[in-house]
């Protein structure tokens, strides 16, 4: 029987990134979000990081402005980054950890350790409007402790499958991919969406995008460098495949 289907979200974090690689106004993120959401994207995934090293505060109105996709607006739990989500009122806020000598966001969200800091965050931005998930290692504590604080959703990190996949790590990779399947069949168990994403590319998505209770996935650095080659359409468009032929 096919699963239900899953939802894309495109992280377009790195079209920004070219565009301050040398100032200016080009390439723009919010003509990458269009042209995603025309390849088959279901959201829109952004990072405002505390740095602003890609994604800056005005791309917050000028991609929600440019097309009617969900918006999920990624941010590290500070006081000034809940005060622009309060303001800007994006569709999904994923809270994430964030150090600024790291080059990505380098694994989940310590919620079991970081409850009494990240509660505070999820309760008011759930009473803003906003639907907030936590990125989390796929971890049973996590994923319980996530359901304790209200969470209604939870992104697991597929960053260390991908990792072991890439190095040939198989008996590694598969032991990821289990803890994977266990903390998305958890988070269902105790009424949470699960979604995942980090690193995922061509080659790793099927496997995850098997795991019948994930219900969306966000990719991004991946499209980017392989829009370089075929464009961002036709890479949006193969990673949109590639998840249906996995459900089917």
């Amino acid at each position: 029987m096919p699963l239900p289907r899953a939802r894309l979200g495109v992280n377009i974090d790195h079209v920004a990134t070219i565009r301050n690689a040398r100032g200016g106004t080009w390439p723009d993120p919010a003509r990458a979000a269009k042209l995603a959401r025309d390849a088959g994207a279901d959201g829109i995934t952004i990072h405002l990081r505390e740095d602003r090293r890609h994604i800056r505060d005005g791309d917050l109105e000028a991609v929600s402005g440019a097309m009617e996709l969900p918006i999920n607006l990624e941010m590290a739990t500070t006081e000034e980054m809940l005060q622009i989500a309060l303001k800007f009122k994006p569709h999904a806020v994923c809270l994430v950890p964030e150090k600024r000598e790291e080059r990505t966001t380098e694994g989940g969200l310590d919620v079991a350790r970081l409850h009494n800091t990240v509660a505070p965050f999820v309760r008011r931005l759930n009473a803003n409007g906003s639907r907030v998930s936590l990125f989390i290692e796929p971890d049973l504590v996590q994923v319980a402790v996530a359901e304790a604080i209200g969470a209604p959703v939870v992104e697991l990190h597929t960053g260390k499958y991908v990792e072991h996949v890439n190095a040939g790590e198989l008996e590694e990779a598969s032991a990821e991919l289990e803890r994977l399947k266990l903390a998305a069949s958890e988070g269902k168990r105790r009424g949470i969406e699960v979604h995942a994403g980090h690193g995922l590319t061509y080659e790793t998505i099927k496997p995850v995008a098997q795991i019948p209770e994930i219900a969306e996935f966000n990719i991004g650095h991946f499209l980017i460098g392989e829009a370089i080659f075929v464009g961002l359409e036709d890479a949006v468009r193969k990673m949109r495949e590639l998840i249906d032929e996995a459900r089917a």
